[in-house]
């Protein structure tokens, strides 16, 4: 329940009921007592409904990351070593002869994807270890747009294809072939022997 104020009428009014009454207690005051005010009202102050926090204050620090894929080079020189040490060194020195060779060049990725596979199976299935599939290195887009779309999408997508069934299980080590045979617009495909 909150108070009012008093208005003038009711002061005025006040001070003749105070002249016309007889103190109890004569001499107490000298003068007439001001009439009743109102006590001023304590302001309350909101609770709060959630602790107070500063934005930031609870977060937990996170190791600066950036977005950015890392090469494709580097994306598959960090891959486990999956062959022999020795015959993986001479392979990136390009002193393996490749004993197939696919050539994705001017292919759409409908008709590359399925080319792949037969010849990655038909090759584990015939005995070969290692060929070489080449991609080229891709050209650059005419217009840029607003997607950033990498350069060279079979390069892009040979690695990804090979690491997805039913190719995985036939594949033992990919890597960017040799200067000699196609540099970074071709792979090295190790393949499993044919149990």
């Amino acid at each position: 329940m909150t108070r009012r104020k008093l208005t003038g009428d009711e002061i005025d009014l006040w001070q003749k009921v105070v002249k016309h009454t007889e103190r109890l207690h004569p001499g107490a005051h000298s003068s007439p007592p001001a009439p009743p005010m109102p006590k001023p009202k304590p302001v309350k102050q909101p609770e709060p409904r959630l602790d107070p926090f500063e934005v930031g204050s609870r977060a937990k620090p996170k190791p600066v990351k950036h977005d950015l894929r890392p090469s494709l080079a580097r994306s598959l020189a960090s891959d486990p070593l999956q062959m022999d040490e020795k015959a993986f060194r001479r392979m990136k020195r390009g002193k393996l002869r490749p004993e197939g060779k696919l050539d994705l060049h001017g292919m759409r990725i409908d008709t590359a994807h399925p080319a792949l596979t037969r010849f990655i199976l038909s090759a584990q299935a015939s005995g070969k270890r290692l060929v070489l599939v080449v991609t080229g290195k891709g050209k650059d887009r005419d217009e840029p747009g607003p997607m950033p779309v990498p350069r060279g999408v079979l390069r892009h997508k040979v690695p990804q294809w090979l690491a997805l069934p039913p190719l995985a299980q036939a594949v033992l080590q990919i890597t960017t072939a040799h200067v000699s045979h196609g540099g970074a617009g071709a792979y090295y495909v190790y393949l499993r022997r044919n149990r």
